[in-house]
């Protein structure tokens, strides 16, 4: 769990730039990847991406500009090094919800997420299946699906117990030799009644399958 230091939260009205200089596919995945496997070069990151050298050079001068990243501690003086600025970034729901830009990056950002947990699987089944994973991981690994009936009250009570038991966990293993970077991606997300009257396109999830499995987590 991020401390404060390493948490970059974003406030709509002050961040104005800064939320548009994010909401862009690469420059977000290059801060996930700086953030995931700490600093890199431009060339080592265009490697990464299929970008070319000079694009990510100037998408990581971008972020630099608004504080996401930073050099590194250079390797030799052939090329700038980068490391991202903070763990996390995080932002108030209700307050990015007072402007279409805010809560467009907002639902950009959501997206990202997916797209993270999907390539994350796809890592994930790659590692094990190269025996770069011991068996002791197929067990606690899963992803779940869960509907539950809860109150506004009763989610950010979820949330909150998620968040302190990340943070004790993340502590305690902090020096353990047997420990692996783990993507833990949670989502709580409300839904209103299904309305019978109403069509299929205004059903999104009409299309959708939904299988409940065993799992502590939504």
């Amino acid at each position: 769990m991020a401390g404060e230091e390493d948490r970059r939260v974003l406030d709509p009205e002050h961040d104005a730039a800064a939320l548009k200089a994010l909401t862009h596919p690469l420059r977000i995945r290059l801060l996930g990847l700086l953030r995931q496997d700490g600093p890199a070069t431009a060339s080592e990151l265009a490697a990464r991406t299929g970008e070319t050298s000079a694009s990510t050079s100037y998408h990581l001068r971008v972020l630099a500009k608004y504080a996401f990243v930073a050099e590194a501690e250079h390797r030799d003086r052939r090329e700038r090094r980068w490391r991202a600025v903070h763990r996390v970034t995080s932002w108030s729901n209700k307050a990015m919800d007072a402007a279409p830009e805010s809560r467009a990056f907002v639902g950009f950002a959501r997206r990202r997420q997916i797209e993270h947990l999907e390539a994350s699987l796809v890592r994930h089944e790659g590692d094990l299946a190269a025996g770069r994973l011991g068996e002791e991981w197929l067990e606690p690994s899963n992803i779940s699906d869960l509907l539950l009936r809860l109150t506004p009250e009763s989610l950010t009570e979820l949330r909150q117990a998620l968040d302190r038991k990340v943070a004790e966990l993340t502590a305690r293993d902090a020096d353990d030799p047997r420990a692996a970077q783990v993507v833990f991606l949670t989502a709580g997300l409300p839904l209103a009644p299904y309305d019978p009257a109403a069509g299929p396109e205004d059903d999104p999830a009409a299309n959708t399958e939904n299988d409940e499995t065993d799992g502590d987590l939504s």
